[in-house]
């Protein structure tokens, strides 16, 4: 035994040695004098003349190996555009996991060919291009390295700040093919698509992945440690090309058509409307991009996921709407999901209800050495009955939202930058919110970050009046500090945030102020070789603590817990052990006659999670949490039935439970919630979302059918219902439906690009 250790620890050490001894891979793409047909089958005269990269070695699961399946990737390009075409050889291509065809699909579960360009070599910033067997479009960027924007932040998959932003779109075209030996993909990106500095003989950063679902693999052309994945740039490739001098010019107008109708009201009658607009996208230079809109239009955007509130403290949805989505890794400034300084959802949006955007206006892009952003959007004011008295009364006046971003990077994950952020009423400039934020990113070696932004925000205070707040800048202030250290065996995090008690960052997003905030996190991986079906163990250790500037404990959750995940992607934790503790200076409503008396409430409770393979057709995941809540108990199981069937249909059902009793009363209350896709081709499909909420005993109903173009564009049919299924008694609302609405939408992209 001691001789298998032996052999096992020099080995490891042999793999590490090799990775870090190894330079990053360098490859030059070739000029190409007749574009291919892109079709997927890679069997055009333009490849036989490229060379091949070849030599992909894993990350995962055995780091520093060879990949386990034959790949190779041929690069040329021509005036207009970059041709990738990847062969990825299969020994057993039954075992190929096609995956769901719908464009931005994710990755996780199915086979796939991912690029990664760093176009302008900044060892940071990224697009990602990738693809499944099914053929399908997914694409993003990636900002500071992938990791969440400033102390406390969070990666940016579908709307949260920094990191990868999966809801940019850009115009380009893929196709696949599979055979007997394998699968293929086929890629064109248009230089115009991407922004990088001037024409002529230039090198990007370069990274190409392959994962292999069935055995969870992931393999990279330019080596990478476990602990980071493809979005680690500084680790990337390079590659030398010459790219044209191209000036970006596109125009996206639409045409909508919609019947609404709400039965909330007496003698509903359908409303019949309808409206153009358009986005217009103008390259200023090869790096700089202006950004227009005009009647601003979200018909086709998610709806949000409905949630459970058992907090004192707001809910978070993210933003889901495509224009502020794009570059938005630039305007990531704050602690994700809690404090963040620039907040789109202010934007558009007041307590649920649309206001319309009539103009807007981005640029985004680099001067210099600086990464800049600047956005400003005009809305217009609404007016809406009031639910009791029926008077028409004003939701939101006439405002201009302005965003003044900036900030320099300087290799290592180093940056440097500053923030301005802006609300004025248009018909009244008393009225208007200002917030000024700094941040900076340090990185130490390979393996620590360290993080940190600080902000003040201006409210006017009508004369006479003394201002809300107290101590500094009348606690209109907030701070925040935080660190991450992560190597193949260890995650450490830890972080500091203070927010004054009047701190209002308008146009941002605060759920909670007047506090401190101190948190850690400690995992180890330890890997188990020796057992061909088990990937690793992760015990961890986690604190978050949350004190008011006065000192009292508000909240404290300690966590002890060890995950155990399987070589399939199937995980299960040890049942979670919780500390926790909820200090009450007030009473609390926590549902309706329901009051929790002001006091201190510490408790413990368990939680369990554990999922089967996703990557299968059939699978599940389930959870609870149940132990101490304030002075009773709280039980909340939940469950989710995923099924794939082919490449066309996915579906998941999940349900979130909640039996909370407590001294002052008892309730139940759940969210269940069905999401449905059919995919007829990788640009035509029909999805539907129904979810049941029943706190508002409401039944809502979004199906849209999309026939996608290029870039987002294309024909939208989106329907969206309402319907109430409670008692008069329990809610004050009449069963039925509430509201209705038929939305028709077609959008086109015209290229101007020269």
């Amino acid at each position: 035994m001691k001789t298998i250790q032996c052999a096992f620890v020099a080995g490891t050490l042999a793999v590490s040695s090799m990775l870090s001894a190894q330079e990053p891979p360098l490859t030059e793409a070739s000029r190409i004098e007749s574009a291919p047909v892109i079709d997927g089958r890679l069997d055009d005269g333009a490849w036989s003349g490229l060379s091949a990269l070849s030599g992909f070695t894993q990350r995962e699961p055995s780091e520093g190996r060879p990949v386990s399946q034959a790949t190779e990737v041929r690069i040329g390009y021509d005036a207009d555009a970059l041709y990738i075409g990847a062969w990825l050889f299969d020994e057993d291509p039954s075992g190929i996991v096609v995956g769901q065809t719908l464009r931005d699909a994710s990755l996780n579960d199915s086979d796939a060919f991912v690029v990664v360009l760093d176009t302008y070599l900044d060892r940071q910033n990224a697009f990602v291009f990738g693809t499944t067997p099914a053929g399908i479009e997914y694409d993003g960027q990636v900002a500071g390295e992938g990791v969440g924007g400033g102390a406390g932040g969070g990666r940016q998959q579908r709307g949260s700040a920094g990191g990868f932003n999966l809801n940019w779109d850009g115009s380009w075209e893929v196709a696949t093919s599979r055979d007997e030996l394998g699968w293929y993909a086929e890629i064109r990106i248009p230089f115009s698509t991407v922004r990088y500095g001037a024409g002529g003989a230039q090198r990007w950063g370069l990274n190409l992945e392959r994962r292999i679902r069935r055995n969870n693999e992931q393999s990279t052309w330019a080596p990478l440690p476990r602990q980071f994945n493809a979005y680690r740039i500084s680790l990337a490739g390079t590659m030398a090309l010459s790219a044209p001098a191209k000036r970006t010019v596109s125009f996206s107008p639409y045409v909508l058509m919609d019947g609404f109708r709400d039965y909330q009201v007496a003698s509903p009658e359908t409303d019949y409307g309808s409206r153009i607009g358009g986005d217009a996208k103008i390259g200023l230079n090869q790096s700089l991009t202006l950004d227009l809109t005009v009647n601003t239009d979200f018909a086709q955007a998610e709806v949000d996921d409905q949630q459970v509130n058992l907090t004192r403290f707001s809910l978070f949805f993210p933003e889901k709407r495509a224009f502020f989505l794009e570059n938005a890794g630039t305007f990531a400034v704050g602690a994700s999901r809690s404090a963040e300084l620039f907040f789109s959802r202010r934007i558009g949006l007041s307590e649920g209800q649309e206001i319309p955007i009539q103009a807007g206006a981005r640029m985004t892009g680099k001067i210099g050495d600086f990464q800049i952003g600047l956005l400003n959007i005009q809305t217009s004011d609404v007016f809406a009955p009031d639910e009791e008295t029926g008077i028409e009364e004003q939701v939101a006046p006439d405002n201009n939202f302005g965003v003044l971003r900036a900030f320099k990077e300087f290799g290592n994950r180093t940056r440097l930058g500053g923030m301005l952020v802006s609300r004025l009423n248009t018909s009244d400039t008393d009225d208007y919110n200002l917030t000024y934020g700094i941040d900076g990113r340090l990185g130490v070696g390979e393996a620590l970050t360290l993080d940190g932004w600080a902000s003040l925000t201006s409210t006017p205070v009508a004369t006479g009046e003394d201002p809300d707040g107290s101590g500094f800048n009348d606690g209109e202030y907030g701070f925040a500090g935080g660190l991450r250290y992560v190597t193949r065996d260890w995650q450490v995090s830890a972080g500091y945030r203070q927010i004054g008690d009047a701190f209002n960052p308008e146009v941002g997003f605060v759920n909670r102020r007047d506090y401190r905030h101190v948190n850690f996190r400690v995992l180890r991986h330890l890997r188990v070789e020796s057992v061909p079906w088990f990937r690793e163990l992760r015990p961890h250790i986690s604190g978050n603590v949350f004190w008011s500037l006065d000192g009292f404990n508000e909240s404290y959750i300690y966590h002890f817990d060890n995950h155990f995940a399987f070589e399939t992607g199937a995980f299960f934790q040890r049942p979670g052990f919780n500390l926790t503790g909820e200090g009450l200076e007030e009473p609390f409503e926590i549902r309706e006659g329901i009051i929790i008396p002001p006091g201190t409430y510490e408790n413990v409770d368990w939680e369990f999670r554990a999922n089967t393979n996703r990557g299968a057709p059939l699978s599940f995941s389930a959870g609870w949490d149940l132990g101490g809540f304030y002075n009773g108990t709280r039980f909340g199981p939940n469950a989710t039935v995923a099924y794939r069937y082919s490449d066309k249909l996915t579906a998941n059902l999940r349900l979130d439970y909640f039996d909370v009793r407590l001294d002052q009363g008892d309730f139940t209350t759940a969210v269940a919630r069905l999401n449905a896709s059919y995919s007829f081709t990788p640009r035509l499909y029909l999805q539907a979302n129904v979810q049941y909420n029943d706190d508002t005993e409401d039944v809502s109903s979004n199906v849209r059918l999309g026939w996608l173009d290029t870039a987002g564009t294309g024909l939208f049919i989106v329907y969206n219902d309402t319907n109430h299924r409670g008692s008069l008694e329990r809610t004050g609302i009449v069963a039925g439906p509430k509201q209705r609405q038929l939305v028709i939408k077609y959008s086109k992209l015209f290229d101007f690009t020269r």
